[in-house]
């Protein structure tokens, strides 16, 4: 074990013998996992972080499913009908699903978490603004009554996208929206074991034994029947890649999810370890203003940024010179998404002209005003962003604060709407799955709902009436209009400015087998 393994390792193991059920996880039945971060935030809701994420869909299911061609699939529904010229919902749970407390699935738990949820995902906001009644039928069954057709009915409720649609017990998906959740309770088919969490060290799971899987069928991405071969699942939280570079080689850990790119090459070369693309849609760079406060309430001060900012930095500073790591000239719609489109993207791929920059930032009249940007110091990707965004704002001229925290502490603050000299953040950089930019119905960075939305919080009533007009829209020659329609107005309003692609991969011990990809799944995953 290598000496900086040892040395840090040494608080979690202690707490690791403390908990009885190691002695009986078999080897071959555990499985170690390193994450991109520490799970600061558990709430699946109340944080878009990747990491909530994963964690949720192993703790609590989703009435609905996505394949791995990207159909909304039945998971914890048995299925729907649509009556009333598209207008009427009747969702029917499958027989037996039970929460982790002993307690049965019911349909007025599944209206509590879709509300609360509804509250927070900007498609749940959608769908719920077309609901006029989200009512219970009987225990197993659920009617939306709508007051216009909604076809992305089951995709809002089956997305994989943060915030996920988790069904939770009424008395948890009672709390308000706007705080969070603590106890984890649900019906998926992993248990987390809160009382062997250890801050910034350690997560572990326990295999759900009553967990009803779908029945028929293998498991699809997120959809399919969970059929769990695991006992354990530990997620060991090792900031430094060196180090949990080297536990991946020396078999202390099974599965890495986030390796840097300088690692790739070494870790290739060992024939122990197996690399695997995370998800042919990719990561996109995000830098994302606070159009809450000033100087960013200003969209001619958000447009200064563009003259001078190359993708092609962000990326080398997250990616190096990987071949094949990252692309550029990347616009607000995934590459290789339908809508994917160069409308408008002179403003990115033009000749870079930082005194242009300047001149425009003067012109737009900012006045010095204290610019704040967080940097999470465990979380390398999102660092390196932060680090060259920064230095790209004070070149332009803006008097920036750059502030290194943990990946916990930024997420918390991140929600925040208050001024920066109340603790508040004025530009954070972030990644977003291609899955997630795909097209404007899951797109959260894309909504301009004002406070309303995720954190950034912007207001654009153009964009926000193109989308509207994007979700009933009938031909594919409409949809593909209007997306270059909304394309042209996020240049012009700027809720966030796309800063290049990566393309990251797994590392995982080649004993370890089903992996599905997309992001980190477990309910596949096999040990030889």
């Amino acid at each position: 074990m290598p000496p900086r393994l040892t040395r840090r390792a040494l608080p979690a193991l202690g707490a690791a013998l403390a908990a009885p059920r190691l002695a009986f996880a078999q080897p071959s039945r555990l499985l170690r996992f390193v994450p991109q971060s520490d799970l600061g935030v558990l709430d699946p809701i109340w944080t878009t972080a990747y990491v909530t994420r994963n964690h949720a869909l192993m703790v609590f299911d989703m009435l609905y499913g996505m394949d791995a061609q990207y159909r909304i699939q039945p998971q914890m529904a048995e299925g729907h009908e649509v009556a009333d010229d598209g207008l009427a919902w009747t969702i029917r749970l499958r027989e037996g699903l039970r929460f982790h407390d002993g307690t049965p699935v019911l349909a007025r738990d599944c209206v509590a978490s879709i509300r609360r949820w509804g509250a927070r995902d900007s498609l749940g906001q959608s769908l719920l603004a077309a609901t006029a009644a989200l009512e219970v039928v009987d225990d197993r069954t659920l009617r939306f009554r709508l007051t216009r057709r909604f076809p992305l009915l089951a995709h809002a409720l089956g997305k994989p996208g943060s915030p996920v649609c988790a069904i939770m017990p009424e008395r948890l998906a009672a709390t308000d929206p706007f705080k969070q959740v603590t106890e984890m309770v649900g019906s998926g088919p992993f248990r987390f074991l809160a009382a062997e969490r250890v801050s910034g060290a350690r997560v572990a799971y326990a295999r759900n034994p009553d967990y009803v899987p779908r029945p028929g069928g293998a498991a699809s991405f997120t959809a399919g029947a969970k059929l769990v071969h695991l006992d354990r699942v530990e997620w060991q939280v090792i900031p430094d890649p060196s180090t949990a570079a080297a536990a991946l080689q020396a078999g202390e850990v099974d599965w890495w999810e986030n390796p840097s790119f300088d690692l790739l090459p070494v870790l290739a070369r060992d024939r122990r370890v197996t690399l695997t693309e995370m998800d042919p849609l990719g990561f996109i760079g995000c830098l994302r203003f606070n159009h809450l406060n000033p100087p960013f309430d200003n969209p001619a001060i958000r447009r200064a940024v563009l003259p001078a900012l190359r993708q092609a930095d962000f990326m080398t500073a997250v990616a190096g010179d990987v071949p094949g790591g990252w692309n550029e000239g990347i616009g607000f719609f995934a590459p290789g998404s339908p809508l994917a489109s160069d409308e408008g993207m002179a403003a990115l791929t033009g000749p870079r002209d930082l005194d242009a920059a300047r001149r425009a930032l003067a012109a737009a009249g900012y006045r010095g005003e204290r610019v704040a940007v967080p940097a999470p110091s465990d979380f390398p990707n999102l660092k390196a962003m932060a680090d060259v965004g920064a230095d790209l704002l004070k070149r332009i001229g803006f008097n920036v604060d750059y502030q290194a925290a943990d990946w916990g502490t930024v997420v918390q603050r991140l929600a925040k709407t208050d001024p920066v000299e109340q603790g508040g953040w004025s530009v954070f950089h972030t990644f977003w799955s291609g899955q997630d930019m795909f097209d404007p119905a899951v797109h959260q960075y894309l909504r301009a709902n004002g406070r309303a939305g995720r954190p950034g919080w912007p207001s654009s009533p153009a964009l926000e009436g193109l989308r509207d007009e994007w979700m009933v829209a009938e031909t594919e020659a409409e949809r593909l209009r209007l997306a270059r329609a909304m394309q042209r107005q996020a240049f012009e309003d700027l809720p966030y400015i796309p800063v290049g692609q990566i393309r990251p991969r797994f590392a995982h011990r080649r004993e370890v087998a089903g992996l599905l990809g997309g992001f980190a799944i477990f309910w596949t995953l096999r040990k030889a």
